[in-house]
């Protein structure tokens, strides 16, 4: 197993072209461990949507080493790109991101159909378990649109575990919710993190939130400004 699920050095982003060209990133370098909890603020315009989606592989960097669990992704194609995206990341949005026409316990299964194709009873006995985890269990045949907005982010939770991630990156996971659904919602990815290691980066504008974290990374003007553990 590699020490580090995330390492990125010297990773810069530019956008735009000649004397046009605009960087956004200057230089980043970051490792997260296995089994980290770690919070990503700054404020509006410093680059955290951008580092998001270099480490969610949405996007490449112009230049540095970016690493997912050990794979250094310059060597990947985008179909293999794609696939390294799949299997050993897990995402999870303000904007839970569900489909309403789908059950709770179908959407928890998506990741897993896409990845082998067609569907089949272990998917689906395993995304039963993950909402039963989140206390979603007695209604896992309820439709996404039947949930209240912080069921939901247990349903997105769930779904972006199905594929036993190295990482969760959490956008703004509790952006939309009351500060009790919020709660529920972190102590769950707490949770997550300390029985199965699984590491995650939640961005957030929540001082309370970060707070909680084990680990502060505060991005300013697309530099790496501070990183303190409190833990």
């Amino acid at each position: 197993m590699q020490e580090h699920v995330l390492h990125l050095q010297g990773i810069r982003k530019c956008y735009g072209s000649g004397d046009l060209q605009t960087e956004i990133l200057h230089g980043i370098d970051l490792r997260l461990q296995r089994g980290e909890f770690a919070a990503l603020i700054g404020p509006s315009g410093s680059g955290k949507s951008t580092l998001l989606n270099l480490i969610g592989l949405l996007d490449r960097p112009s230049s540095g080493k970016l690493e997912i669990d050990g794979e250094d992704i310059a060597r990947l194609d985008d179909a293999e790109l794609t696939r390294l995206r799949g299997q050993r990341i897990g995402f999870v949005f303000q904007h839970h991101n569900l489909i309403p026409a789908f059950t709770a316990e179908e959407n928890v299964a998506m990741p897993m159909l896409v990845a082998r194709g067609r569907p089949d009873r272990d998917m689906f006995e395993t995304a039963g378990r993950l909402l039963e985890q989140v206390g979603l269990g007695e209604r896992k045949q309820y439709l996404a649109n039947r949930l209240s907005g912080g069921q939901q982010q247990r349903v997105a939770i769930a779904r972006a575990l199905a594929m036993n991630p190295a990482l969760v990156l959490a956008d703004e996971p509790t952006g939309n919710l009351d500060t009790h659904s919020a709660d529920e919602v972190f102590s769950l990815m707490r949770e997550f993190n300390r029985h199965q290691a699984t590491t995650f980066l939640i961005v957030t504008h929540d001082p309370r939130l970060a707070a909680r974290c084990d680990r502060i990374i505060e991005l300013i003007d697309g530099r790496i400004a501070s990183d303190s553990q409190l833990s």
